[in-house]
């Protein structure tokens, strides 16, 4: 699994970092997102597919 995500998109609404928050935080002083694994191991894969799913603004693309 190979996760990108378009800051320009992002709008900090933290629902990734929520659901996945081994792969994913939010910088301090404007909550975009920050990817800290963009290969993250299989047994995180179910999460990070959720986060994509709940993503408002779908900035997380994910390639299997």
């Amino acid at each position: 699994m190979k996760v990108t995500i378009d800051e320009d998109k992002c709008v900090a609404c933290g629902q990734c970092v929520a659901v996945a928050p081994e792969v994913f935080d939010q910088r301090d002083e404007d909550g975009i997102v920050i990817l800290l694994d963009a290969n993250p191991p299989d047994d995180q894969a179910a999460d990070v597919r959720e986060a994509a799913a709940v993503c408002p603004a779908l900035v997380i693309t994910i390639q299997e």
